[in-house]
């Protein structure tokens, strides 16, 4: 018995199919999975030695893979796909699909020893050594002169609505033309790397393999866990790209059952661990797919080649299934939306920059821990420092609005309102009553310099406030009592009900006073100053 690939991309994309909410994405082994399942594997168990107990390890970390990636869909933590910033998906997107490419320079330029790593470095350095003589210009030629075939087809279906048939067909006939190229001239002889042997036929059940006891059940489930989270986050990672590219959601849970039964199922009958694939979902996307079914389909088509058409793919040359994804990769470089994420937010750029050179610098797994990781330190400043604005009156009505974004706006002498947008909670509370207080002393700073009236009140509207917490009702009570050492009166406008509920039940509404909490700024600034405010 031995491990096959092909038996990957025929049982999991049945289960997917049927259980997934992703219309494009293509189910099967990967390389990043497969590296990172085979390294684990053989730290505990040498598969020349032992192979048969190799197999079962497999299997079990396979199985117990699919059991970790369901479990959290079935606890609803599909929500963890989120740190899964659009700037971070845009990132990881390019830097995977370069890093594709480049993986698939092996057979496109003949190359018969090429190192196992996926980073940029060790490809190109792998590459340039061979170039001397590593490289086959026969088999340069066949896919640069596909790879451009390609290429035209894609830009008259682009051109022409037709003709958008012209760039899904092109890989099948290039496909076929390729391989009756090189059996009629027998280029192989020639040093063109073809696909040789295929095995007939699928593997038989493999349940009875895995270990539910003994010491390696520990192991198996370690290696699992490991290669599943990875496997998990990859997939969730290409189903939210091509969604956004075809603009529909995808249910994060549902996403996590279905990859999690797929394995489970895929474990008990020869596959190992099996995930979204980007350069399989790639093709899928160029070739016009609409619906799951695809992975429907492809099983189909992958059952009848290994059961009967194996022989036929006997000299369809490397270089043409390299030129194929090559060509699919291209489009997942989106240098505009990078260029547009600069423009609009840097922090967003950083994450997505820091996804792009973490992938085709490290490695995928790691690209994703660094755009996971700026996304959610991104969220945390975001939080611990909210932003807080000075508001002033528009002329001639009652809004009040930010005095920087509106340099119209005037402020109403002795009142100082202040902004706050965000929940108050003890990782913001502090800070907020800092800001505040900091803006009170700039405001007195330049009352006193201009010999205008003292500020007697401050505002604090409150509307942007969807919640607080004891530690941040602390932190207005010390706002309240600093405020009173200093004759001024602290004044709340439009709490939200949580809000205001909680003042209730903390007793700070009673502290500070029910009269000192309006329903608007404007209502505020009236009760304070009835006549300033009528001049306005």
């Amino acid at each position: 018995m031995f491990l096959d690939v092909t038996d990957s991309s025929f049982v999991p994309p049945l289960v997917y199919a049927c259980m997934g909410s992703s219309r494009d994405i293509a189910i099967g082994p990967v390389a990043v999975v497969s590296l990172l399942l085979g390294t684990l594997l053989r730290a505990e168990i040498d598969p020349n030695t032992s192979p048969d107990e190799y197999l079962r390890l497999a299997f079990t970390a396979t199985f117990f893979a699919g059991i970790t990636e369901a479990a959290l869909g079935f606890f609803r933590l599909g929500f963890l796909i989120d740190f899964l910033s659009h700037a971070a998906v845009v990132g990881f997107m390019g830097g995977a699909a370069i890093t594709i490419a480049l993986q698939q320079l092996k057979g496109f330029l003949g190359i018969k020893k090429f190192t196992k790593k996926t980073d940029i470095i060790s490809v190109l350095e792998s590459v340039f050594k061979a170039a001397h003589h590593g490289w086959n210009w026969q088999t340069i030629l066949i896919g640069a002169s596909f790879l451009t075939f390609l290429l035209t087809s894609k830009i008259i279906g682009k051109k022409s609505k037709k003709l958008f048939w012209v760039p899904a067909i092109a890989p099948l006939i290039s496909v076929i033309v390729s391989t009756f190229f090189v059996y009629i001239t027998r280029a192989d002889k020639q040093g063109v790397q073809i696909v040789k042997h295929l095995d007939q036929g699928i593997n038989p059940s493999s349940f009875h393999l895995i270990y539910f006891t003994g010491d390696n059940l520990a192991k198996g489930i370690r290696i699992g866990v490991v290669a599943g989270m990875v496997a998990l986050t990859e997939a969730v990672a290409i189903g939210r790209t091509f969604a956004a590219m075809k603009d529909y959601q995808i249910d994060g849970n549902k996403e996590m059952v279905a990859l999690g039964m797929m394995n489970v199922v895929g474990s008990m009958s020869s596959c190992y661990v099996a995930t979204g694939s980007f350069s399989r979902s790639a093709v899928n996307f160029m070739a016009g797919c609409q619906t799951a079914v695809s992975n429907i389909i492809m099983s189909i088509v992958v059952l009848l080649t290994l059961l009967f058409l194996t022989p036929l793919f006997k000299y369809t040359p490397n270089a043409i299934l390299a030129a194929i994804i090559i060509n699919a990769v291209i489009p997942l470089i989106d240098i505009q939306a990078a260029i547009l994420i600069f423009k609009v937010d840097k922090l967003d750029f950083i994450a997505c920059i820091g996804a792009f050179f973490g992938v085709i610098f490290v490695s995928v797994e790691i690209g994703l821990l660094i755009a996971v990781s700026i996304s959610f330190a991104k969220i945390l400043l975001q939080v611990t420092r909210p932003r807080t604005a000075v508001l002033g009156n528009i002329p001639r009505t009652s809004v009040y609005r930010n005095i920087q974004q509106y340099p119209e706006a005037t402020m109403v002498p002795g009142v100082l309102t202040i902004r706050v947008d965000s929940a108050i909670y003890f990782s913001n509370s502090n800070y907020v009553r800092e800001r505040i207080q900091r803006w009170l002393h700039e405001e007195e700073e330049k009352v006193k310099a201009a010999s205008l009236p003292r500020i007697q009140f401050l505002i604090i509207e409150m509307s942007p406030v969807t919640d607080i917490d004891t530690s941040g009702i602390h932190a207005l009570e010390d706002l309240y009592k600093s405020l009173q050492k200093r004759d001024i009166q602290l004044i709340l406008a439009n709490p939200g009900p949580l809000v205001i509920g909680k003042l209730h039940l903390s007793h700070f509404a009673d502290m500070l006073g029910q009269d000192n909490i309006y329903l608007t700024v404007a209502d505020a600034v009236e009760a304070c100053c009835p006549k300033l405010s009528n001049e306005v």
